[in-house]
């Protein structure tokens, strides 16, 4: 053996009991389970340390990050062995060059504007190709962005695409998805995602359910109108027969307070009459965001450069206010904002930064803001409830995602802490699921999701994507006022057999790589 691994508490990722068994690994996949008499080239001695698949975030924001930071312990000191991106319908891949300047522009406050980094692809093989001939942190699947591919085909309008474009975002969706993509996202509050039709969209799943992909939408309300943006998206998705993931599945807003049973009633009616639906969420009531997604979809339309127009004229100005403060505009899922609820968590232009951590008083400060920094604030929106986000994760269809953002000076604490917080205050602090169910949230479910026969358990053959964490001490270090603090009681996690984590200590192994959709040969 490579490496013996003695005496862990096996939490293996089907939601069974735990036992305690030795664990051999040999060239990159766990090669034996039991009692293991023979040595190892290395041990490690884990008596009271439970031992798990790596976890899987399945909503990340890591597109550029990985890229740019090898050590990426936001991630992987979670015990986070592989991230699904491509998420919220806008993403790098397929682009052309206008496209990519575009997007890069719309979504500075999730990844930042990226002269850092050399976008040396246009399509979704190439960036996949990129991630790994860079060398990356941990694995990386990823979903093709349905806004981006609009924007490739139409631009930022919003009007119906005509037949000819449509049938150019099929063949933009297919390409993507026969390079390697797991299935597409949409972000269907975010322009110019939010543009398609509900037919649009269908026919674009059709094309993700015929290579066995999946569809994960951000859908077009989580307040005023979430429940029936939620059934929107089951309805589309039966339609096109195509597999269901709704995106960081919650319910936000005063409006949605105790409304959870609504949601999981609706997913419970669909599964019994066969659909095929999983969601993620994250462990914590605030959402975060970019500050002009909230704007109305009509303020957005153009792109980045005509948002910037219309914030400079007073009289436009005045019709975005309007629609914020009074009407409720559908960027802000159809209710009126409330400005105290807005904390900014990072901007662009570091000279801005004294913003950080603020509330927003009222829309002309947004609006100096937004113009200053270029569209480049991100946001906390503390708007949700927190038996909800406990009832929605007891769900036998739920899995863990992050949304994490790692721009900006005060992030979510989400993006560090997810994992650990999911394991110390969920399972042991409060009891929600047990260590079993919990792990097999993380690890195994979303494994199904994505296909990979080879991942997500702890089984003889599979890949030795692993995390030895301490169930009594795990814990999230980050908080809202200091984010950016690593957890605690996870001192190892390897991927393909390769310590990127030892003795809580990140390693220099760049052990990751791009996980591509297995060829799909139907039902």
């Amino acid at each position: 053996m490579d490496l013996v691994i003695r005496g862990a508490r096996v939490v293996d990722g089907t939601g069974g009991p735990s036992y305690t068994a030795d664990v051999g690994v040999h060239e990159g996949r766990i090669a034996e389970i039991g009692r293991i008499r023979s040595g190892g080239r290395h041990t490690v001695d884990a008596y009271g340390l439970a031992l798990a698949p790596g976890f899987v975030d399945m909503h990340a924001h890591s597109d550029l990050a990985l890229l740019r930071d090898p050590d990426h312990s936001a991630k992987a000191a979670q015990g986070v062995t592989l991230e699904v991106l491509g998420q919220d319908g806008l993403s790098y891949a397929p682009v052309d060059d206008r496209t990519l300047a575009e997007v890069r522009a719309a979504v500075t406050g999730w990844n930042g504007a990226g002269e850092d980094i050399a976008f040396d692809w246009r399509d979704v093989g190439g960036y996949l190709d990129r991630l790994d001939r860079t060398g990356i942190a941990v694995n990386a699947a990823y979903l093709v962005p349905q806004g981006t591919v609009r924007a490739y085909a139409l631009g930022w309008e919003d009007r119906p695409a005509t037949a000819a474009e449509l049938d150019r975002m099929r063949t933009l969706v297919a390409e993507g998805l026969a390079q390697g993509a797991v299935g597409m996202s949409s972000g269907l509050t975010y322009t110019p995602g939010m543009y398609a039709s509900g037919a649009e969209l269908t026919e674009l799943c059709r094309v993700v359910g015929s290579y066995g992909g999946y569809y994960c939408p951000h859908h077009r309300s989580y307040g005023r109108g979430a429940l029936a943006a939620y059934a929107e998206m089951v309805a589309l998705a039966r339609e096109a027969g195509c597999a269901l993931h709704l995106a960081h599945a919650t319910m936000n807003f005063a409006e949605n307070e105790g409304r959870a049973a609504e949601l999981l009633a609706l997913l419970d009616a669909a599964l019994a009459a066969g659909a095929d639906i999983s969601l993620d969420s994250y462990p914590y009531t605030p959402g975060c965001t970019t500050l002009v997604a909230l704007l109305p979809s009509w303020a957005n339309e153009g792109g980045p450069r005509a948002v910037l127009a219309r914030l400079g004229d007073d009289a436009e100005s005045e019709r975005i206010r309007y629609a914020l403060e009074v009407t409720g505009a559908d960027g802000c899922h159809g209710v009126p904002v409330d400005w105290s609820t807005i904390e900014i968590a990072g901007t662009a232009d570091p000279a801005l930064g004294s913003y950080v951590g603020t509330r927003l008083r009222d829309w002309e400060g947004a609006r100096r803001l937004l113009l200053a920094d270029r569209l480049g604030p991100t946001v906390l929106q503390h708007v949700g409830h927190e038996e909800n986000v406990r009832a929605i994760m007891r769900h036998p269809v739920h899995t863990g995602g992050s949304d994490g953002i790692l721009q900006g000076a005060k992030p979510h604490p989400r993006a560090y802490g997810t994992f650990p917080h999911y394991l110390g205050h969920y399972v042991r602090e409060l009891g929600v699921l047990s260590l079993e169910e919990c792990v097999a949230h993380l690890t195994g479910r979303p494994a199904a999701r994505l296909r990979l026969a080879d991942r997500g358990l702890v089984r003889a053959g599979y890949r030795a994507d692993l995390v030895l964490f301490d169930a009594d001490t795990v814990a999230a270090g980050s908080t809202y006022e200091n984010p950016r603090v690593l957890p605690s009681g996870i001192p190892h996690v390897l991927i393909d057999g390769r310590f990127v984590m030892r003795d809580g200590r990140r390693t220099q192994v760049l052990a990751g790589r791009s996980v591509r959709r297995a060829p799909y040969r139907g039902r």
